[in-house]
């Protein structure tokens, strides 16, 4: 018999009858969830990836640069899911030179970032917010400002109707809970993540992404916050020290399985499929940050000795292949405030870059030029580029 996950309320909007859904409280019960099997060496598997991500963390010469990297794609990737078009490229050119021929969906991704870096601050200080549904609304709010989607009430929990697929309610796929369910539903949520649980952490962090999801608290966005939440949570609750791990690339790579999961766990209370595919997900995604932190390790480490082994390398060309992974794309004003140096030392430092073939002058023009790190650029967007599943 199936797991009842929730029941449906049942009301009329115009002549249309509307069954939205309204999720029971986590944890999973009757019967209740419990890892074993292959649920167990999944849930092993999981957790050796992700202590491998911490390790990762230490590989590369500077956490600081790499999670500037995985922040930003992470927020592309996310964003496009949703339907955005700018790619990994757009975000960093734009940070570099302020122009972006996107600038709606740029503006979008570095709201993502904002937020994420907002929300990581609060609940690591003293005195910040905490994981709660303010939180979540503050989230919501950084992500939704001035963009296509400023409309839909930035950072308030929603109060009317919204739901998945179809042009109206009484077509929909999916329709959530009804506006005045959505506080309670919240409240259950946000108190089952601060209780003590049986349950492991990375099986709670999948369990509440879906609770998330099904409540869709808000009236745009939720995907994007209910993503986020996974990689709050993880760091919140100390299985990371810094936000390496991401799960929306998986879920891209694997989107059909991620709405079929969602949904059988509404139907037939399928929390064991959808906590097998998040735990593969999960290694996946690891495995994707380790390999990662490897090819940029060696690149970093390939790229330092050939400059220092060559002729043309002076100084302040060294110390700004050290800051390229935090600013990939570089102009000359950009170069000259982070080397603090006369404008002739700076044309040197960026020429010895050219000849040793580390960076690449990416518009042709004889002015205003942009120079890309562009085999580190090849490693950390080859999956973030549009045109299907990498």
């Amino acid at each position: 018999m199936p797991r009842e996950t929730g029941r449906y309320n049942i009301t009329k909007i115009g002549d249309e009858t509307v069954k939205a859904f309204v999720p029971h409280p986590l944890p999973p019960t009757g019967p209740p969830l419990t890892i074993e099997g292959d649920l167990a060496e999944l849930l092993a598997a999981a957790n050796a990836a992700v202590a491998r991500v911490e390790v990762a963390g230490y590989m590369v010469p500077s956490t600081h640069w790499f999670l500037y990297g995985f922040i930003r794609k992470e927020a592309v990737i996310s964003s496009q899911i949703e339907g955005t078009q700018a790619t990994l490229r757009d975000v960093l050119a734009f940070e570099a030179t302020h122009s972006t021929r996107q600038p709606d969906d740029v503006e979008e991704i570095c709201n993502y970032v904002a937020a994420l870096n907002y929300a990581r601050t609060e609940i690591t200080r003293p005195k910040g917010l905490p994981m709660c549904t303010r939180l979540l609304c503050e989230v919501h709010r950084r992500l939704m400002a001035g963009t296509r989607g400023a409309e839909k009430r930035p950072g308030e929990i929603r109060s009317s109707q919204n739901w998945i697929g179809g042009n109206r309610p009484g077509t929909a796929k999916f329709v959530p809970p009804p506006p005045h369910l959505v506080r309670p539903a919240m409240s259950d949520l946000e108190k089952w993540i601060h209780a003590p649980s049986p349950l492991p952490l990375l099986v709670r962090a999948g369990l509440a992404h879906v609770q998330f999801e099904t409540i869709h608290p808000f009236l745009d966005g939720n995907g994007r916050v209910g993503r986020l939440l996974i990689t709050l949570l993880l760091e919140h609750w100390g299985l990371l020290s810094s936000p390496l791990l991401y799960l929306s690339l998986a879920f891209k790579r694997h989107r059909a399985e991620y709405y079929r999961h969602l949904s059988e766990v509404r139907t037939a209370g399928d929390w064991e499929g959808w906590t097998a595919f998040f735990l593969e997900c999960v290694q996946e995604s690891a495995d994707d940050v380790v390999d990662t932190a490897r090819q940029l390790s060696e690149l970093l480490n390939r790229q330092r000795r050939q400059l220092t082994n060559n002729p043309v390398a002076t100084l302040p060309a060294i110390r700004l292949l050290d800051l390229l992974p935090e600013h990939p794309f570089l102009t000359l004003p950009l170069a000259s405030r982070l080397l603090g140096v006369s404008k002739p030392t700076v044309i040197k430092a960026l020429k010895a870059l050219q000849d040793t073939g580390i960076l690449r002058e990416s518009t042709g023009k004889r002015r205003d030029r942009v120079y890309a790190y562009h085999d580190y650029l090849h490693v950390l967007t080859h999956d973030t580029e549009l045109g299907g599943n990498p």
